[in-house]
C-alpha cells in the first residue's frame, strides 16, 4: 500500500515506538496522522492530529473510530509490560499486560474493520515481538500476552482478507526505548522499528522481521523445543 496521501491512526502515539511509527509515516507523506494517546494536551509534535485514546477504555475506541472515519492505515502499538516474575508476586500486573496487549487491539481492530473496509481495506499492523514466540520466565505475563496477539494477528488476517485489509505482525527484540533502559543487551532503535514497518506497508508483508533476534527465533519455531530453550 501507499503511505503517501494516506490516513494513518497509531495508538501509544506519545513517544518511543509509537511516536518513530507517527513521525516515519509523515516523513513518507501521510496526508494525516492521528496520534492516539491518553494524554492529549502534552503531545507537541508538529504535524500530528493529537486523538484521546485510552485503548482499554471501549469508549474512547468508538469515539476514535468515528473521528477517524478517513484512516486507512491502523498500528496498534500501545503496549505495557507490567507483570511479574513467574513465582511470586500480585498477577494483577499479567491481567493489565492481557488487557493493553491482547485485549485492546482486539476491540481497536474490530472497530477500525468498518473503516478500512469503507477506505478501500488498508492496513492493520500489530506491534508485536519476539516474546510473541518465546518464553521468558522473567516477563512471563508479557510474553504470554503477546502470544496471545500473535495468534489474534493471524485470525485477524484471515477475518479480514475478504475486505481486502492487509494485516501486518511486526516482531522485533529488545528495542531502545524507557521500557527497557536497564536492560543491558543489544537493542535497535525505535526509529529502524518504524522504517522496516513502513517497508512492510509499502510491500504488503504480513511479516516483519525487524532484528536478528526476530529472524532466529523466527526461524526456530520449526525445530524441537531444545532450540528454542536450550540447557543452560
Amino acid at each position: 500500500m501507499e503511505i503517501e496521501g494516506s490516513v494513518a491512526l497509531v495508538t501509544g502515539a506519545n513517544r518511543g515506538i509509537g511516536l518513530a511509527f507517527a513521525r516515519a509515516l509523515l516523513s513518507r507523506g501521510a496526508a494525516k496522522v492521528y496520534a492516539g494517546t491518553r494524554q492529549p494536551e502534552e503531545l507537541k509534535e508538529p504535524g500530528l492530529e493529537p486523538l484521546l485514546l485510552d485503548v482499554t477504555n471501549q469508549q474512547h475506541i468508538e469515539a476514535a473510530a468515528a473521528k477517524a472515519t478517513d484512516a486507512n492505515i491502523v498500528i496498534n502499538n500501545a503496549g505495557i509490560q507490567a507483570g511479574p516474575p513467574l513465582l511470586h508476586g500480585s498477577l494483577d500486573g499479567a491481567r493489565l499486560e492481557m488487557e493493553v496487549n491482547y485485549l485492546a487491539p482486539w476491540a481497536i481492530a474490530r472497530a477500525f474493520a468498518p473503516v478500512l473496509a469503507a477506505n478501500g481495506g488498508g492496513v492493520l499492523v500489530n506491534m508485536l515481538s519476539v516474546a510473541s514466540w518465546r518464553a521468558n520466565n522473567r516477563f512471563p505475563g508479557y510474553a504470554a500476552s503477546k502470544a496471545a496477539e500473535w495468534s489474534l494477528t493471524n485470525a485477524l488476517r484471515l477475518g479480514l482478507r475478504d475486505q481486502g485489509t492487509v494485516v501486518i505482525a511486526v516482531h522485533v527484540g529488545f528495542v531502545d526505548t524507557d521500557a527497557t533502559r536497564a536492560i543491558d543487551l543489544p537493542k535497535v532503535t525505535a526509529a529502524e522499528v518504524a522504517d522496516k514497518t513502513m517497508l512492510g506497508i509499502l510491500s504488503n508483508d504480513p511479516e516483519v522481521l525487524v532484528d536478528e533476534p526476530a529472524r532466529r527465533v523466527r526461524s526456530l519455531l520449526s525445530g524441537s523445543l531444545d532450540l528454542l530453550y536450550p540447557t543452560p
